[in-house]
């Protein structure tokens, strides 16, 4: 099972290039769709939001650590990423933590506030 995420998020298309939005988002279903056919990836979700002022919609990519970090370093998804910064605004890019690396995660976050002193 997955313990590691990638968060994509973006805000909206900017005026003029909704078009190319729309195909660098239909590119980038593509992309995942393969690659998680072909296993270098687990799944991914798809979440497009009501309107807000800062986040339109968001992609959760899910993986192992090491599908994660070759997700970042591959050429096509590196190429998609560049075209969706020409043509929508708020890109961003933020590593996660799903399923088993949030037990970890906490495990080690308990750990740690037991070396802080805590104030009343």
């Amino acid at each position: 099972m997955a313990d590691r995420a990638l968060f994509i998020g973006w805000d909206r298309a900017v005026r003029g290039r909704e078009e190319r939005a729309l195909e660098v988002f239909n590119e980038a279903m593509g992309i995942l769709g393969r690659m998680q056919q072909d296993g270098r990836i687990e799944k991914f979700d798809v979440m497009l939001l009501a309107p807000s002022k800062e986040l339109g919609g968001c992609i959760s990519v899910q993986g192992s650590a090491d599908q994660i970090a070759a997700l970042r370093e591959d050429e096509e998804f590196m190429r998609n990423t560049v075209d969706a910064e020409l043509c929508v605004d708020g890109i961003c890019h933020i590593d996660a933590f799903v399923n088993e690396g949030v037990s970890r995660q906490m495990e080690l976050f308990q750990q740690r506030i037991a070396e802080v002193p805590q104030s009343a």
